[in-house]
């Protein structure tokens, strides 16, 4: 109950906020098209570990990483394969981001996810890892402590852990070795990306930018590009310019609801005809309070079990119909739905058939 009321409790100050249009940055809402990140992958072995790596029955190729591992370390241990032990040692995976202007010597973080059956990767440090891209290329080469902000104790009849031992990361364990090449100085156009599509957004930024830098400049393509002409411009110095430029986003009217959970996310354009709402709950309790029947004495009676159920049912008689009226923004309508006094869960009800009814001016989207 406490999670809900805390949502409650912050709906209710959110509606109590004063509704204005706010400005942000367009650097903020927008990506430059082609200008992203790329994924990288590899794996690698964890050694150091205190007895918590990958048991030997079960991650077989975990010994065999190890075997060939030290074979290209000039060490032949192939016909002592049997006596290998792998309790210090783990199989993992190894990700990260490579970001773009990423330049050779730079470094960047990784992840550390255990591939086999270690049950902590706490200590253990990270051997060098090649990390591929999809077009199968090395991009950046990983070693390193692991750090995983967790732990875990076992003990005889019981065990905890806090976090997850089995993941970690390393600040700056890969260094890049090889560059994804971005040239954005030879380029006609510039793309950017809206990171919510909304025609009426793009507009409002392709105006801003022709009345601050010049008309001509910039146009909305389709609901998520704006394209910006740059002939004759330095493209750099431009993109520079049209980040720090302001603008006020447009938002479609929609609520979002996950059932699950029972949260309720609104936007402020959501709007509500007026509309009359009974709403109730229909609750039956039934309790089990069996009773022991015992015979008397010489009796060569049996022992029995009697039933005794009680059934109690709360049909909220109190609850009357009321009138949900149209509400001009979202402070109004956020206050009318808690005057009617009704939980999260049951607000997704009323919403669910207030949609339904046709009076919910916006997108339901539920989850």
């Amino acid at each position: 109950m406490r999670p809900l009321r805390l949502m409650i409790a912050l709906l209710m100050l959110w509606a109590t906020l004063p509704a204005h249009a706010e400005e942000v940055r367009i650097k903020d809402i927008t990506d430059v098209e082609g200008v992203r990140s790329n994924q990288l992958i590899g794996y690698g072995l964890v050694v150091g570990l205190h007895g918590t790596g990958d048991k030997l029955n079960n991650s077989l190729f975990t010994r065999e990483s190890l075997i060939s591992m030290l074979e290209r370390l000039g060490v032949n241990i192939r016909d002592q394969e049997a006596k290998l032990q792998t309790k210090d040692i783990a199989a993992v995976m190894v990700t990260a981001d490579l970001p773009p202007f990423a330049h050779n010597g730079s470094r960047i973080d990784v992840t550390i996810s255990a591939a086999g059956d270690a049950d902590d990767l706490s200590g253990g440090t990270l051997l060098v890892t090649p990390l591929m891209a999809a077009d199968g290329e090395v991009y950046a080469v990983a070693q390193g402590q692991l750090v995983t902000s967790a732990f875990s104790a076992t003990g005889a009849a019981a065990s905890v852990t806090r976090n997850i031992p089995t993941s970690a990361r390393i600040a700056n364990g890969a260094s890049v070795e090889r560059e994804v090449p971005v040239d954005l100085s030879r380029k006609a156009e510039l793309h950017l990306s809206l990171r919510n599509p909304d025609l009426t957004t793009a507009e409002r930024i392709a105006s801003v930018i022709n009345e601050t830098l010049g008309p001509g400049l910039a146009r909305a393509s389709d609901p998520r590009t704006v394209t910006l002409s740059v002939v004759n411009r330095d493209a750099i110095k431009t993109l520079a310019q049209v980040e720090d430029l302001v603008v006020v986003p447009d938002t479609p009217a929609v609520v979002v609801v996950d059932e699950a959970s029972g949260t309720i996310v609104m936007g402020d354009n959501v709007r509500i005809s007026t509309v009359a709402i009974a709403q109730g709950n229909l609750t039956i309790q039934v309790a089990e309070t069996p009773e022991v029947s015992q015979p008397g004495p010489l009796s060569n009676g049996k022992t029995t079990v009697v039933p005794r159920t009680s059934i109690k049912v709360d049909t909220q008689a109190g609850k009357r119909l009321g009138i949900l009226t149209e509400g001009p923004n979202l402070r109004d309508l956020v206050s009318g739905l808690n005057s009617l006094g009704v939980g999260p869960r049951d607000m997704i009800s009323i919403l669910q058939t207030i949609k339904a009814a046709g009076a919910l001016q916006a997108n339901l989207v539920v989850r």
